[in-house]
């Protein structure tokens, strides 16, 4: 949306939230004109999500995130339970079946007795289970930590 009127949009529109060294603001900026509106606190470094690393062929990393670990599992049968809050009529799901894709936020699955495909939302996945063993990314260990390494069983 552009407007000439940057009023109704204020720079510090939660100020609580946001530290004023976090805020992009221009203390330059021309009365009237448009004001650029921050998405969010600029950091001076990157932010990156922490999770278990694996160093994949051509130099990839494959991360130990939910969708990582479904998408290594592509092709195997499970029971998927979700529920979904605020939902009066159905607000705990069971889905069985064939892992077709997942993504960052969804997963694909079709049914093998109906061939009935589901696209569901990772927000409302609680489990996963399979009948089988569960394919991870299990990260790789030099081999002097794994020298230095005692298990007990």
């Amino acid at each position: 949306m552009t407007s000439g009127d940057s009023g109704h949009y204020p720079m510090n529109y939660y100020p609580v939230f946001y530290p004023a060294s976090m805020m992009r603001t221009s203390r330059a900026q021309a009365a009237g004109s448009p004001m650029a509106m921050p998405s969010g606190p600029s950091y001076a470094a990157p932010v990156v999500p922490m999770g278990t690393t694996q160093q994949l062929l051509g130099g990839a990393i494959e991360e130990s995130f939910i969708e990582n670990i479904i998408r290594i599992n592509k092709g195997k049968v499970g029971t998927f339970y979700f529920t979904y809050q605020g939902n009066n009529k159905w607000n705990a799901m069971v889905y069985h079946g064939r892992i077709e894709t997942a993504g960052r936020d969804h997963i694909i699955i079709s049914d093998p007795s109906s061939g009935k495909r589901y696209l569901l939302m990772m927000a409302n996945l609680d489990w996963v289970e399979f009948d089988e063993k569960i394919n991870y990314p299990y990260p790789k260990i030099s081999p002097d930590v794994q020298a230095s390494l005692t298990t007990s069983e």
